[in-house]
């Protein structure tokens, strides 16, 4: 390291003023420099440490010269020429794009660049001993910027562009923008500076040079005549300078609809023709208003004018094609009125008030409908008609009759008839010119009392034509029954009843229904009775003192009449009786038997002795009851309980004709037999012969049943209390081997098999029959056998 030594400020400021406007002056090169070894008297020398300076290089784009393009040099002050310094470059592009003179330092660009794809490369330059490769400088980067030229036209990124202003709008209306941009270097001179103008579109449209903004230029520009425009518009760099690049792009412009135009007709009268027998509510004639705008601006209102045919039609609105729709609101008839005037008004539903003052914004039309007459059934005078007739009047009768004419301007004959489904059994008749109706047949009120049926209508000139009315047939009443009571009556008087008491109201019916009401009168062998109303009467006591002894019943003749023409009567029977009461009045007894009392007893006594009857009743059945109960249960209680054994003998008859299989008292008494007993299911074809004589040694058997009674009463472990116990016991055999009636059918009818009496050595075939079982008896307590 060399020593430091001082140097005056002033020179060394001059030093490096020097080179750097040196430096500044050329541009192309870059200087090297350093400060050292400057002695200024006694201060001596200051070294400085060596550095770069340089200004950034430049290289044109696009260059298409056929040497490689120079960009600028290097160099370094401790190169004196004599080439002992090589130079190096390193960095973006050192050795493909840029290539450096070692000797010289001369840098070049070996193709041709494009700013927009890199605007700049930075990279590092090296001077070094070119005989030792010791770096003389300290390695630094310098920038290589390429110099933009205008080679790209502006372009418009979101083209095409489709705008829509409404119509009739003021000059300067904004419509849009449009935006174009330029890829080359906006800071550097005008390649990127664009201006905007209208190639196609005027003078409708007008652009604004610098922004871009596209705004009407004509007034009251109308959609209906024109909707649609196409505007072309130009941005060119340069700033509009010749020589400029330039691009284009179109604008589709649409006016947009507002309401300024009214609904107009296309004529000023319509007429229609409508049959008179058009229905109500249906379409008679369509007219429509044409409206320019589109869109709810043309939807159209119409209104009749009120006026000749306001009441008689109507008309609406038909949402999808805004026709107008006339409507029929009430029948027409050709004979009343042929022909109908009226005016129709339309007019805009949503107005625009900026633009009603161009004119009015309805339109009037006249329509006129002409009736047209058609054939139509017959008219009946009456809607219905309502008929009265008494019964049992004789067929043929006329009741009433019914009129229909033919309003047509042809004026046919009609016809009359009634239909068969309304008069199934066809009671009245009716005549085909005049249309009167009569009965066919009687009637009875009883049975029909109202008759539904419709009669027909026809012309005669069109049979096909016809009307129908209803007719309604009121059956009325004659007085043919006689009244009756309303149910049999049966009532009681009280032997101390009093005269003149009520004793029974009753009332009477009658099947005839005369139109004022039911009024009946009530008598007795000629004497009136008091009725308490148009329906009833009072059944009156006229003396008092009644013994049931002398006289139970009384029968009270009742006869009854009504207040018909000619007058109806009837006789009933009121059944009275006698009955014992109590002072008040209420009933005691009217039993016959009652009558046979004591006279003394009071009524107290006789319920005191009934009372006692009824108590002394209920204990014996309740004694009764018990008993049953006790031996129902010894007998028939469940086979679980082991003090329970039920009798059971399976006893196999002889068939459906054996009624008397075994009499169940032999087993009672083995002793007592019956004599001579024979099977009655099969009848024997000759005298049996004598039986031997039956053993009536039971010797075996009461032994048995005395053993089983001992061990029963001697068991400490019995109960006590009555048990029933079942043994089984098998004789010694029987001679019979088997009363079966299946085997007797094939046994010769000559043997005896009356073997009952045998109950010692045929106790087996009792068993046999009777599913080899008996039951005993017992008694525990009083050690009672019974068999």
């Amino acid at each position: 390291m060399e020593s430091q030594q001082k140097l005056p400020l002033s020179e060394a400021r001059a030093i490096i003023s020097k080179f750097t406007t040196t430096c500044h002056l050329t541009q192309q090169i870059i200087c090297f420099f350093s400060v050292g070894s400057l002695r200024n008297g006694a201060a001596g020398f200051q070294r400085v440490k060596r550095g770069w300076v340089w200004n950034q290089f430049f290289v044109l784009e696009e260059y298409m010269g056929s040497d490689p393009q120079y960009v600028g040099k290097l160099h370094t002050d401790l190169d004196k020429g004599d080439s002992s310094v090589k130079y190096t470059l390193s960095g973006e592009g050192a050795g493909s794009i840029f290539t450096i003179d070692q000797t010289t330092g001369d840098i070049h660009a070996l193709r041709s660049l494009d700013r927009e794809e890199k605007p700049y490369y930075t990279l590092r330059a090296q001077a070094v001993d070119i005989d030792t490769n010791i770096p003389l400088e300290p390695e630094s980067e310098f920038v290589i910027k390429v110099q933009d030229i205008n080679d790209n036209e502006p372009k418009f990124l979101e083209g095409p562009y489709t705008a829509s202003v409404p119509e009739m709008s003021p000059v300067g209306t904004y419509v849009t923008q449009v935006t174009a941009t330029d890829a080359d270097d906006p800071t550097y001179g005008n390649s990127a500076r664009v201006v905007y103008s209208i190639l196609h579109g005027q003078p409708y449209f007008s652009v604004d040079p610098k922004t871009g903004v596209i705004k009407t230029a004509l007034p009251n520009m109308d959609r209906e005549v024109k909707e649609e425009y196409q505007v072309l518009i130009q941005a060119k760099d340069m700033g509009g300078q010749l020589g400029g690049l330039a691009g284009t792009t179109i604008v589709n412009i649409t006016l947009s609809d507002v309401n300024d135009n009214p609904p107009r007709f296309s004529k000023s009268k319509y007429w229609y023709l409508v049959p008179e027998s058009s229905a109500v509510g249906s379409a008679v004639g369509r007219i429509k208003a044409h409206d320019l705008d589109i869109g709810r601006n043309a939807e159209v209102e119409y209104i009749i004018v009120p006026g000749d045919g306001g009441a008689m039609f109507d008309i609406t609105t038909n949402e999808h094609n805004q026709e107008g729709i006339i409507i029929l609101k009430r029948p027409l008839d050709y004979e009343s009125k042929k022909a109908y005037t009226f005016k129709v008004e339309a007019t805009n539903a949503h107005l625009d008030p900026r633009f009603q003052s161009f004119g009015a914004f309805k339109d009037t039309a006249t329509v006129k409908i002409n009736v047209l007459d058609v054939d139509e059934p017959p008219v009946f005078n009456k809607p219905s008609y309502v008929m009265d007739v008494y019964e049992d009047t004789p067929a043929g009768t006329i009741i009433g009759a019914v009129t229909a004419q033919d309003l047509d301007a042809s004026g046919s004959p009609v016809r009359y008839s009634i239909d068969w489904k309304s008069d199934l059994d066809s009671y009245f008749d009716i005549d085909p010119v005049e249309g009167t109706i009569s009965t066919n047949e009687l009637l009875d009120r009883e049975n029909i009392a109202q008759h539904n049926i419709s009669v027909v209508a026809t012309k005669l000139s069109d049979p096909v034509l016809t009307s129908r009315v209803a007719v309604t047939v009121h059956v009325l009443d004659i007085n043919e029954f006689p009244p009756e009571l309303a149910s049999p009556y049966e009532t009681f008087v009280c032997e101390n009843s009093k005269v003149g008491q009520v004793i029974q109201v009753f009332s009477a019916k009658d099947q005839d229904l005369p139109s004022a009401g039911q009024q009946f009168s009530f008598r007795t062998h000629r004497i009136p009775l008091r009725t308490n109303h148009f329906f009833g009467m009072n059944v009156i006591q006229r003396r008092s003192g009644f013994r049931r002894r002398l006289q139970e019943i009384y029968l009270l003749p009742v006869v009854i009449e009504d207040n018909g023409y000619p007058p109806k009567s009837s006789t009933g029977t009121l059944t009275i009786r006698v009955c014992g009461c109590e002072l008040d009045g209420s009933l005691l007894t009217c039993s016959a038997e009652a009558i046979f009392l004591p006279v003394g007893l009071s009524t107290g006594a006789l319920i005191a002795i009934l009372l006692c009857i009824i108590i002394l009743l209920v204990i014996v059945v309740l004694y009764v009851g018990l008993r049953r109960q006790k031996k129902k249960e010894t007998l028939m209680s469940s086979k679980e309980d082991i003090r329970d054994n039920v009798i059971h003998y399976d006893d196999e008859g002889g068939g459906e004709e054996d009624t008397h299989a075994f009499d169940m008292g032999t087993l009672r008494n083995p002793k007592v037999v019956k004599e001579n007993l024979f099977r009655r299911d099969i009848k024997p074809e000759m005298q049996r012969g004598p039986r031997p004589p039956a053993s009536q040694d039971s010797s075996d058997i009461r032994d048995f049943i005395n053993q089983r009674l001992k061990e029963h009463d001697t068991d400490n472990s019995a109960p006590p209390y009555d048990s029933l116990a079942t043994y089984a016991y098998e004789g010694d055999g029987s001679v019979a081997e088997s009363l079966s009636s299946i085997e007797s059918l094939v046994v010769d009818f000559e043997e005896d098999y009356d073997y009952l009496s045998d109950w010692g050595p045929r106790f087996k075939t009792l068993a046999g029959i009777f599913g080899e079982q008996s039951e005993i008896h017992s008694d525990s307590t009083n050690t009672e056998n019974t068999h």
